[in-house]
């Protein structure tokens, strides 16, 4: 059967799409083929509603070794010959319909993206956004999901260092479910994703092919919908022992020195790397489909083509070299089989059964060739200037102490706030010996980098990721820019310098003009945020239609788009074991100190929406020149041995930071001073661009000294003490019901 536009239609296609495929090939496609254009061409794959704005993000430093969509991760150099490769992907789609596979295979996805390049993953995160935690559904998602992370990289032996979780009615159907990984390898010595020199012999290797995964980029890039279970073939299955094992001998091919390119399989599977290897190398392919190592008999060539069995790579090696190759991944006990080489020309051809089956130029097929790039209608949604009607009057002030205490245990026990262990505890965060957190907590992950000469690791790299979707939704410029500020803020409170993100771009329906909308101020935010701190963007995935559609009582449509929700993985680099610093207040006495101007400001804070149920707010308020004079402030602080401890002032507020340095050792806080403004405001209000610090008394003077130097607002808050959470000399709560407060609940709701 002749494909038609209607066949092209319900492969995903676009209007005029299969036109241009017509007059790309000079021909109609066939099935194949047109099935190749159909993931290749999805908005997971090409980028093709988002690309003209991700071209503006800042992309350049002296550290950056190579640009945003030059390679499968972002590459930094970080001192000492050495690199860190890292990049953060979502899964959310697969995790909605399957969680434990679903956030299993992103795990997979994101650690091969890492060593393809030749880097040894040595540290990963996640950052997970499920809906109310009170309903069945949202339990079923997020015990599949923190199980599904667990499993896999507790085997895969690479260490959960950080994290973030939040929980809004607007995830409920739509999780967002998004990995980090980063691993180290010595400059000079990276793989590329690329192919070239005709005659090259071109292997798959790793796991054998199913159909499992099939059309799964084309499902990414469509909403959720009640059918959505139909396409569960979609979600791809993992085997972290397999991954294993393919680490292993993909670094080891890697540094035998035989290697031209290599590739994950991921999204799109052969087609894919095919076709990405191929434009970047500016050669051609021809590959025999029945070479590749099948696990379900008769799969027609599409299904291979499109495949998304996890734990696969595309290797392409020097000819001659193929016996080491081999060698190589059977020590290993992978399969490796040559199914095709290199050729010259621009065109990709697929052979089964001795038939000429697709043909296809690999240029027309990625991103930056000929997938189309489209420029979206954006418009401002009605609500932005609702809620910029909100004023802090509107909210009543706290009439009586007992009112106080009601709003701190509530704060305390949320979900959105409250010890995250039932999830960490469920992560191996001590497995490779480098997590410098596992017994002091800081603001940031920290893993320490082995120097490739052997010896006592000297740096490391500090690692955060932040976005707080409220505040984005409230102001999509502002939130983005609190989002990039608050990570690198955590890299800086750690001892860290931060020197370049990696972003994740959660959003509903690019089609919807308001949430186009909130796409593009998004970016604008991110732009402004990285080019003040000076951390450029080294890539990331942007993950659209993270949004329902269902069908109403009067036979309407309803969509429901997620929050907007750019999460940005910030990486920092710990020069001075000496500068490392932790969130923890360390002896009673010790003086407390607020970096950063208390504001008469309670927008978009937890403590409106969810205790005063007010859902309609400004982001909170934020000055990006005061956020840059901070974090400079905060690390000469640090360098200069003034500090105690320093922690980052977000969810919750003031009291909240507190109440986290305070309770790991189990200690308590008084705060004796306060500024002319509303008490509620100053200890729940999550302005930005402040951090809360402890020094020892004797330091007082030329901790004093500094800060009138760095002429930045401070002011002493008071000092930690041996028990409970006083506020003007009256206790807010004891230490013993904030530990269990704070530590128990979400354990609670999910047990």
């Amino acid at each position: 059967m002749t494909p038609t536009v209607e066949t092209a239609k319900k492969l995903g296609l676009l209007d005029g799409e299969f036109e241009k495929i017509t007059e790309i090939l000079g021909r109609t496609p066939n099935f194949n083929e047109l099935s190749a254009y159909a993931v290749m061409w999805s908005e997971h794959c090409s980028y093709k509603n988002s690309i003209v704005w991700l071209k503006k993000l800042p992309k350049t430093s002296p550290r950056m070794l190579a640009e945003a969509g030059e390679e499968n991760a972002g590459l930094v150099d970080i001192g000492n010959g050495l690199a860190c490769a890292f990049k953060i992907e979502s899964h959310n789609h697969p995790s909605a319909l399957e969680p434990y596979q679903g956030a299993a295979t992103g795990v997979g996805g994101i650690n091969r993206d890492i060593f393809t390049m030749g880097a040894r993953p040595i540290a990963q995160m996640n950052t997970l956004r499920f809906g109310d935690p009170n309903l069945k559904h949202t339990q079923h998602l997020i015990k599949g999901v923190v199980k599904g992370i667990g499993d896999y990289g507790n085997a895969f032996g690479v260490p959960t260092v950080a994290g973030e979780l939040m929980f809004d009615e607007c995830y409920n159907t739509n999780p967002l479910v998004n990995a980090f990984s980063a691993g180290i390898v010595e400059v000079g010595k990276t793989a590329s994703a690329i192919s070239y020199g005709v005659g090259n012999p071109v292997f798959i290797v790793g796991s054998a092919t199913g159909k499992d995964g099939i059309h799964g980029a084309a499902f990414a890039s469509k909403d959720l919908t009640e059918t959505s279970m139909d396409d569960l073939p979609a979600v791809q299955v993992g085997d972290p022992f397999q991954e294993k094992l393919l680490l292993e001998a993909t670094l080891e091919v890697i540094a035998s020195g035989c290697v031209i390119g290599v590739q994950d399989m991921g999204a799109a599977g052969i087609i894919c790397s095919t076709s990405e290897m191929s434009a970047k190398g500016k050669h051609g392919m021809v590959i025999d489909l029945d070479k590749v190592p099948l696990r379900q008999q008769n799969m027609t060539a599409w299904e291979i083509l499109l495949s998304e069995s996890q734990e696969r790579m595309l290797v392409v090696a020097e000819k001659g070299k193929e016996k080491t190759i081999l060698d190589i991944f059977e020590k290993w006990d992978l399969n490796c089989v040559q199914i095709g080489e290199v050729t010259e020309g621009e065109n990709l051809d697929f052979y089964q059964g001795g038939e000429l089956v697709a043909q296809m130029p690999a240029e027309s097929l990625v991103l930056g060739g000929g997938a189309p790039v489209y420029h979206r209608e954006y418009k401002e949604p009605a609500y932005y200037q609702e809620f910029k009607k909100f004023t802090i009057s509107q909210v009543p002030e706290p009439k009586d102490l007992a009112e106080y205490q009601k709003i701190a245990e509530f704060l305390l026990s949320h979900p959105n706030i409250c010890s995250r262990k039932w999830v960490y505890e469920q992560y191996d965060s001590m497995v490779g010996t480098a997590n410098a957190n596992s017994t002091e907590p800081a603001d940031a992950g920290i893993v320490w980098v082995k120097p490739p000469q052997g010896g006592k690791p000297d740096k490391a790299i500090v690692i955060s990721v932040d976005c707080n979707g409220r505040y984005v939704h409230a102001d999509p410029e502002v939130g983005a820019m609190m989002a990039v500020c608050e990570s690198a803020r955590n890299v800086v409170c750690a001892g860290g310098e931060p020197v370049a993100i990696t972003n994740n771009l959660n959003f509903g329906n690019p089609y919807n003009p308001e949430v186009y909308w909130q796409f593009v101020g998004s970016i604008q935010g991110i732009i402004k945020a990285c080019e003040k701190l000076e951390t450029p963007v080294t890539g990331g995935n942007v993950s659209f239609y993270n949004q329902s559609s269902s069908v109403s009582k009067d036979g309407g449509n309803v969509s429901n788009a997620v929050f907007p929700t750019p999460t940005i993985g910030m990486l920092g680099i710990l020069e001075d074991p000496a500068h490392r610093m932790t969130l923890d207040f360390k002896q009673e006495g010790d003086l407390i100190y607020l970096i950063g101007e208390a504001k008469e400001d309670i927008a978009c804070s937890e403590y409106v929406y969810n205790y005063h149920q007010i859902k309609k707010s400004t982001a909170p308020a934020f000055d990006l020149e005061q956020e840059a004079k901070l974090q400079q402030t905060v690390k000469g602080l640090i360098r200069n041995g003034h500090l105690q401890s320093a922690h980052d002032i977000s969810e919750g507020g003031l009291f909240i930071a507190l109440a986290e340095s305070a309770m790991p050792r189990g200690f308590g806080f008084e705060v004796k001073t306060f500024p002319n403004i509303r008490q509620d405001a100053y200890l729940f209000g999550e302005s930005g661009s402040r951090v809360i610090v402890s020094i020892k008394p004797e330091n007082k003077e030329a901790f004093e000294d500094f800060m009138e130097k760095a002429d930045f607002p401070y002011a002493a808050l008071g000092l930690v003490s041996a028990a409970d959470f006083k506020v003007k000399g009256e206790t807010l709560i004891t230490s013993a019901k904030a530990q269990d407060l704070y530590g128990n609940s979400l354990g609670r709701i999910l047990s």
